[in-house]
């Protein structure tokens, strides 16, 4: 168990690394991550365009999940060994959750909430930019749609691990 929960916090490090680049120049390059308001404030204000926030968020997709999706995949079935579908299960759904959990705390809660990094200027107004129907999705979908993606992609993996 021990290993996993090593495993969960380097996830977590993917992530922040991710996010870290994404914002390198300033937090406009991820306003794909803020509520559709936020977005075209900043279209209006000339920041950016619908484009570049379409082009920059699967961008951040292709540099967050899948090396997120390929060290999961490493971890479990190639570090840990595991086998079958309950051993992946459980090994995915923990190291997923830990860095589910360190998303909505570090990043909405602290690093987004109360930091001035993720400030656009001229959406504070807008503030706090995670609030609502988006926060209460982002927790049911960390306690209830992470496992069923864990279930998933281990009862793929037990068909070509035996």
């Amino acid at each position: 168990m021990g290993i996993v929960i090593i495993e969960g916090i380097v996830a977590c490090f993917i992530l922040l690394i991710a996010c870290v680049v994404g914002i390198a120049n300033g937090p406009v390059s991820l306003v794909c991550l803020y509520e559709k308001k936020v977005q075209e404030r900043v279209v209006e204000l000339g920041l950016t365009s619908k484009e570049q926030i379409k082009r920059n968020g699967l961008l951040f997709q292709l540099f967050w999940m899948i090396p997120f999706f390929f060290f999961v995949l490493i971890a479990v079935y190639g570090i840990n060994g595991a086998r079958g579908f309950w051993e992946g299960f459980w090994q995915i759904c923990v190291i997923i959750l830990v860095e589910g959990i360190f998303d909505r705390l570090f990043i909405d809660w602290f690093w987004v909430g109360k930091t001035k990094t993720w400030i656009i200027p001229g959406t504070e107004d807008l503030m706090p930019y995670i609030y609502g129907k988006t926060l209460i999705t982002k927790w049911i979908f960390t306690f209830i749609g992470y496992p069923m993606m864990a279930a998933a992609v281990s009862g793929i993996m037990m068909l070509f691990i035996q």
